[in-house]
């Protein structure tokens, strides 16, 4: 069974195959599944926007509440079922997910007229800076595991503000928390691919999941500011 497993990409090792190997069949899996589960939380952001989803709409502590149970659920199940098949279907279930509390932020940006093009615009910028950080982290030579501790500390003070600003409603604290976040998510990019570049992570499960968490967040964070910034009513 196990050995099952290794030939789809699913385990840890195969004996008989370098690292080198083992390393570039995960890396290419993570990326085969990041871009597959594209498919569901675009599904997920369209369907949102057409019937108006709302999650919880004007209790916004009770929301963060529940998104956060519902997200770590689906963190909790993934991490279980990572080396099998059920791990892919938890995750494409997930970004659907994403895709779904997504749309509320889509939806206000397509109020505008320039909408559609303020959405490709963070699709290509996002697109960049994943292009970008990936090929700084599969060629340069420099360890980035020192980050960690760093990017930590940054996502839960991103956390923190936040949720302050539920509150607050302080529009230079939000345009602030956005900015940052994209420079957090970006550098997590580099540590994230590189952690599959150099064999710390060897699930490509795993590793998609934790990819796909900080594009998604580089994209809804970019996005937030263009519509800030660049949204037109004419």
């Amino acid at each position: 069974m196990d050995n099952k497993l290794n030939t789809y990409g699913f385990g840890n090792s195969a004996s008989g195959v370098t690292d080198v190997v083992i390393r570039n069949r995960v890396l290419r899996n993570t990326y085969w599944l990041l871009a597959i589960s594209m498919i569901p939380t675009v599904l997920g952001a369209w369907i949102g926007v057409a019937t108006g989803f709302s999650f919880m709409a004007g209790r916004p502590g009770l929301s963060l509440i529940l998104f956060l149970g519902i997200a770590f659920a689906f963190f909790y199940g993934i991490e279980k079922t990572k080396n099998s098949s059920m791990g892919v279907v938890l995750l494409l279930a997930f970004t659907f997910f994403m895709g779904l509390m997504l749309s509320r932020l889509i939806g206000a940006v397509l109020q505008f007229s320039n909408g559609p093009a303020l959405i490709m615009y963070a699709f290509g910028g996002t697109a960049a800076v994943f292009g970008a950080m990936a090929t700084i982290a599969t060629v340069s030579k420099r360890d980035f595991s020192g980050l960690s501790k760093f990017l930590f500390v940054g996502v839960i003070l991103l956390i923190l503000a936040s949720v302050a600003n539920i509150w607050l409603q302080l529009p230079s604290l939000m345009i602030t928390v956005s900015v940052i976040a994209i420079g957090i998510f970006s550098a997590y990019i580099l540590f994230d691919v590189q952690r599959v570049v150099n064999g710390g992570e060897t699930n490509y499960i795993t590793a998609t999941l934790a990819i796909y968490l900080d594009v998604y967040n580089v994209f809804a964070n970019l996005l937030a500011l263009l519509g800030i910034f660049g949204g037109s009513r004419d």
